[in-house]
């Protein structure tokens, strides 16, 4: 990072300045990225692995990982004035471009944070804060979908739950055909929760879920809560940069958190927290309380002790390297879903299965289901099996355990969830394909595998 002047030297965090929606994302002119040059970035990657989970770790290319390093030893070589001259203004600037990217109003709506479940953890606690404090009545009801992410819902359950809140699940069809299936659910959950009077006090959203993978239809059921008169809304989307579109304005929710190491090429760990400009808003602490405390939590979040913050300061270059594509990050992702479609299609009609849910209710991940010969009944087989196509194969990919319904018999029980991201190829999919067809050949099955 250079010593030079900020261009919004005033900017700390406390602004209302209203920057226009989504300009360029860089100034530069550089020319479009290469094939090779996109193989280069990753050439860091295990070569004999088909990486095709991005979704659980993401990825960071050579170049974004090189002026980390930079930066972190540039803190090294003299702490005090990186922290004192370098630090404030860097993540300063992280927080201007993040708030162009997702249409915030306001800079000070824009906090930058390790994880989402960090973001997490500090919208519950204020949830849990309301209850202590007697602004909730004990038995308020919070909304969550059953397939949130395991992270948040112990995050529910430490606060909201301890709290005196009543959490109610809204339980999603798998596979989903369309959105009007979850639209129907989140309704019925709504509707148990005002029962007897109760008031839903929030409903946590994920944007696209975890396991199993589906994007949902996150601004219809912002604005039923809305209608129906839930206090808050927090929509949990990890996978959202860089993966679906983000519009603050056009979403609406009060919270919205997603990370930047997922699908955003930053590297691991960073993540940013929108809260909606409101009275309620200004009372969100970090759960690490530092010296910061009570400046606003985007200040608060920007030092919460002597750590490594160079994922947050690298983010100008990240914006510099997803430019260089053609369409920028927009057209990153919808190159990234049309080809894991392709991909979840070729692999589905190879083991003669079905996917998880329509190609328009995907981002760059998608559930194909796996040949039923393989026996997955449980969620253990799915973890023994993940584990023996890594190391036997080469083949990284997470896999869900759908329980058969009754009645239900010889039906597909194990999906995989495959992602596509730019550093991914065709062979990628096709040892993943070829390795399944040769367990399904040599009469393979999941309990082999605890012999």
């Amino acid at each position: 990072m250079g010593s030079q002047s900020h261009p919004h030297p005033h900017l700390n965090g406390d602004s209302n300045t209203h920057i226009p929606k989504k300009p360029k994302l860089s100034s530069l002119s550089t020319s479009l990225i290469t094939e090779a040059e996109i193989q280069n970035e990753f050439n860091h990657h295990d070569p004999t692995v088909a990486r095709i989970n991005n979704g659980s770790f993401g990825c960071c290319p050579l170049s974004i990982i090189q002026s980390q390093q930079q930066l972190q030893l540039e803190f090294l070589r003299q702490p005090d004035h990186f922290y004192f001259s370098e630090l404030k203004p860097g993540i300063l600037k992280s927080r201007i471009l993040l708030q162009r990217l997702i249409n915030a109003h306001h800079l000070d709506e824009i906090s930058i944070v390790d994880n989402a479940t960090t973001a997490a953890a500090i919208v519950l606690q204020n949830i849990a804060w309301s209850f202590a404090e007697g602004k909730f009545n004990h038995g308020d009801v919070a909304i969550m979908l059953h397939y949130a992410y395991g992270a948040v819902k112990k995050s529910i359950e430490a606060y909201v739950t301890r709290a005196g809140g009543h959490v109610i699940e809204v339980y999603l069809p798998f596979p989903v055909n369309s959105k009007d299936e979850i639209v129907f659910e989140f309704r019925k959950a709504l509707e148990k929760g005002k029962e007897n009077g109760k008031k839903v006090r929030l409903a946590v959203i994920d944007h696209i879920t975890s396991m199993p993978s589906v994007v949902i239809p996150v601004k219809e059921l912002v604005r039923i809560c809305r209608e129906e008169g839930v206090d808050q809304v927090f929509v949990d989307a990890a996978h959202g940069i860089g993966c679906t579109d983000v519009d603050m304005q056009d979403i609406g929710a009060d919270f919205y958190t997603s990370n930047l190491h997922k699908w955003f090429f930053c590297p691991p760990s960073i993540a940013f927290l929108y809260c909606r400009k409101s009275p309620g808003c200004l009372d969100l602490h970090h759960p690490v309380v530092s010296h910061e405390y009570g400046n606003g939590l985007a200040v608060e979040s920007a030092w919460i002790g002597t750590r490594d913050y160079s994922a947050q300061l690298v983010v100008p270059k990240v914006f510099e390297f997803v430019n260089r594509f053609e369409g920028g990050i927009e057209g990153i992702k919808k190159r990234n879903h049309e080809n894991v479609v392709e991909m979840g299609q070729m692999l589905a009609k190879a083991w003669e299965t079905n996917l998880g849910c329509p190609p328009e209710m995907c981002a760059s991940m998608i559930m194909v289901g796996l040949p039923a010969c393989l026996g997955i009944s449980s969620d253990s087989d799915t973890l023994k099996l993940r584990t023996h196509l890594r190391e036997k194969f080469g083949v990284e990919v997470p896999i869900y355990y759908r329980a058969p319904k009754d009645g239900e018999f010889d039906v597909v029980t194990g999906y995989a969830r495959i992602s596509y991201q730019v550093y991914n190829k065709v062979e990628d999919y096709h040892k993943f394909r070829d390795a399944i067809n040769q367990l399904v050949g040599d009469g393979f099955t999941c309990a082999l595998l605890y012999n």
